[in-house]
């Protein structure tokens, strides 16, 4: 027991001494992105929790309270909504913090899709060469002379004409997650199959092919551990990316259903009362995924710029 308390003690020092924590408190920037985003993440999961109401229950709406100001009084109720309300009287930080766990869901399972796929396929490209490398990079290559979104699109495309229209809304959320990773992967292949390349070709992996590891093994234990700091590069920024990928293809009507409204379903139905006085409606979810992008951003920048040797 004492020794594990010990050992947890070490680990804490050791990564509170590290250049990585070093770098990081050093810049402001990177903490308040930091701060941001831990935020906007455990709010969305405490949605439930801290939301005023369920903003997708019909039974907790009041027409009534349609259009109501942020900080103003509603005419008819009197109540106060923080951030207003829409047409169908709608609490929008309510609304925003459960589209928030769609966008956020959508993201990190897009991301662990598109990083699993291209991992795997990076690493046996890099590690067998031969037509094997071939055949996976000039895949990679068509696929990188398309658009992500027309990639998305043309999936979704698919997708509408095989799944029966009783069962499209059900499986729409894993549909996306889907298109997004598939039209993100390249990526991730593209980089592991480098660093395997560079590794497979080291003395470690030389003796471990001498004793009779196999190549699975030596994949998983041996090469993979040694090409992950790439990978979390990529990863971190690759979140911005999907999330605002799939705000953008529910935004035009293709992503998740209208019952499991995510960030970009809000600024699509708030677009329609822009130029009405109802700004409020779509600047705040517009606003928040604005701040969610672009916190996530700057830390993949800052995990790039501290994991790479040649700036330390």
């Amino acid at each position: 027991m004492n020794d594990t308390v010990v050992h947890r003690d070490s680990l804490f020092a050791r990564a509170l001494d590290s250049d990585l924590f070093h770098s990081f408190i050093r810049s402001p920037v990177t903490v308040i992105s930091a701060l941001l985003t831990v935020i906007m993440i455990t709010a969305a999961m405490l949605a439930p929790v801290i939301s005023p109401q369920n903003p997708f229950d019909p039974a907790t709406l009041n027409l009534m309270e349609g259009f109501t100001p942020p900080m103003q009084p509603n005419e008819f109720t009197g109540n106060v909504y923080w951030l207003g309300t829409d047409a169908q009287g709608r609490d929008i930080f309510s609304a925003i913090l459960y589209g928030s766990r769609v966008s956020l869901l959508v993201g990190f399972a897009a991301v662990g899709f598109a990083a699993l796929l291209g991992i795997t396929l990076g690493l046996i490209s890099g590690y067998l060469g031969g037509w094997v490398d071939a055949l996976i990079m000039r895949i990679a290559d068509v696929q990188l002379s398309f658009p992500a979104i027309l990639i998305a699109l043309l999936i979704f495309g698919v997708f509408k004409g095989v799944v029966p229209p009783a069962m499209q809304d059900q499986v729409a959320i894993y549909v996306l997650i889907v298109a997004i990773g598939l039209s993100d992967w390249v990526q991730y292949a593209r980089t592991v199959r480098s660093s395997t390349m560079a590794e497979k070709n080291k003395e470690y992996v030389q003796a471990a092919r001498v004793i009779g590891v196999p190549a699975p093994l030596i994949l998983l234990r041996h090469i993979l551990p040694n090409v992950m700091g790439p990978v979390l590069v990529i990863a971190t920024i690759g979140l911005a990316l999907a999330i605002i990928l799939e705000s953008t293809l529910s935004f035009l009507g293709v992503g998740v259903p209208p019952t499991q409204p995510s960030l970009g379903t809000l600024i699509r139905v708030g677009q329609d009362f822009l130029f009405s006085g109802e700004w409020w409606i779509v600047f705040f979810p517009g606003a928040t995924l604005l701040i969610l992008a672009l916190s996530v951003n700057l830390l993949g920048d800052w995990l790039r710029d501290a994991l790479n040797p040649r700036l330390r």
